[in-house]
């Protein structure tokens, strides 16, 4: 690459650009982290994290990827031979499962076409035909990041409930929490994993476990292997704020200004500025005349939207193109997608100029590699945030 003035713009799903405010916070010099002063900051942590999953129960925080959170979630709840249940939306569903898999589980999938989210209705059906209960937990991707679908929770909730299945619910968050709304305790989620990178505009390195006591209890009784994992370790030394192994201070630090700045915002504006700026983002592709990978407009993603390549194209040669010339890093398509579709991040600390200076890049980036396309998608985008300005902007116009 030749050299490039002004900043990256960096719109891939994660990780996600960090406020200067949290890269400032995070340089703070270190404390001990056996002493007092740490032991006050981090109940307050862990008390504040509680907020943002929308729970009274506890929030586990590793030093890990949301990788681990997943490995803990299994461990600490389940027994060799377990048969859990997989709604497989996209990559990171099969992901999940092939850990299920590795660590001595029986995962049954519940497949979907990729191009939406789960089917509470299917999920419904299949747990009503479980008669001896054998599925001991169901396991749920809520934002979908390689196919840009989310899956509503409070149906899947419902769906167990109606089927009358003891299953515990797992949820991967790690995508949409702090991006779109997440209720823990309301929809009878039993553990729901996320990281640091996306919404939460933190670098990597941290993972989240929010657990119900329902989750605790199984976790009595789960007979899978865990030492770094355990839960009861972690939650024995967080009752005095402080953890069973040295945490990861600055990352800490980090995390404490995000939940700041979320609740100087408000939740519902950060989930409402998300929304809108994945709508500006899907109207600039279908004025470009491309097609987004999730095709149900209730599916939609607030936080990722990924494009279809027309055929004959490759995707992961007009990511290279757009990095080369514009200084813009775009999601690479995954598993079926590969080469087929690009990814465009609109989560965490961005917005309204942010994304249509990473729109003009794509379509920019679409005349350059001769991508059938139709010009205009930008200002589609434009117009529609114009509309759409915040109430507050438009009473000072």
């Amino acid at each position: 690459m030749a050299n490039q003035t002004g900043r990256h713009f960096l719109q891939i799903p994660g990780p996600t650009p960090v406020p200067e405010r949290i890269l400032n916070a995070m340089s703070r010099q270190m404390l001990d982290h056996r002493g007092p002063a740490f032991g006050e900051f981090g109940l307050k942590l862990l008390a504040d994290i509680k907020s943002i999953f929308k729970t009274s129960n506890p929030v586990i925080i590793y030093p890990s990827s949301g990788t681990g959170a997943w490995e803990a979630g299994f461990v600490n709840t389940l027994s060799p031979g377990d048969h859990v249940l997989v709604i497989e939306t996209g990559q990171f569903a099969v992901l999940w499962r092939n850990m299920a898999e590795r660590l001595g589980l029986k995962p049954e999938v519940l497949h979907t076409d990729w191009h939406s989210g789960g089917d509470a209705d299917a999920l419904e059906a299949r747990l009503k035909k479980d008669k001896a209960h054998d599925i001991k937990a169901v396991c749920v991707v809520h934002n979908e990041t390689s196919t840009g679908a989310r899956t509503w929770i409070d149906d899947i909730r419902k769906a167990m409930d109606g089927a009358r299945h003891p299953a515990l619910l797992m949820v991967d968050a790690v995508s949409s929490l702090a991006a779109m709304d997440f209720r823990h305790d309301e929809w009878g989620v039993d553990v729901a994993v996320s990281g640091s990178q996306k919404g939460l505009m933190l670098p990597p390195g941290l993972s989240f476990t929010a657990v119900s006591q329902k989750a605790l209890a199984a976790s009595k009784q789960a007979k899978l292997p865990r030492s770094y994992w355990n839960w009861d370790d972690m939650l024995a030394i967080n009752a005095a704020g402080t953890f069973p192994y040295t945490p990861a201070i600055g990352q800490l630090y980090g995390l404490a200004e995000a939940i700041a700045m979320l609740h100087e915002e408000g939740l519902d504006n950060v989930f409402a500025r998300h929304e809108r700026l994945a709508e500006a983002t899907r109207r600039a592709v279908r004025g470009w005349g491309l097609e987004t990978w999730c095709r149900d407009p209730r599916a939609h993603s607030p936080a990722v939207t990924a494009v279809a390549m027309p055929d004959g194209h490759n995707a992961d040669a007009f990511r290279k193109l757009v990095l080369e010339n514009f200084n813009m890093s775009l999601g690479t398509g995954l598993n079926k997608l590969a080469g087929k579709a690009f990814r465009i991040g609109h989560l965490g600390h961005t917005n309204e100029l942010t994304i249509l200076g990473a729109l003009a890049g794509v379509e920019m980036g679409l005349e350059l590699a001769d991508v059938p396309h139709q010009k205009g998608g930008v200002a589609s985008a434009m117009a529609y945030l114009a509309e759409t300005v915040r109430p507050a902007t438009a009473k000072a116009a």
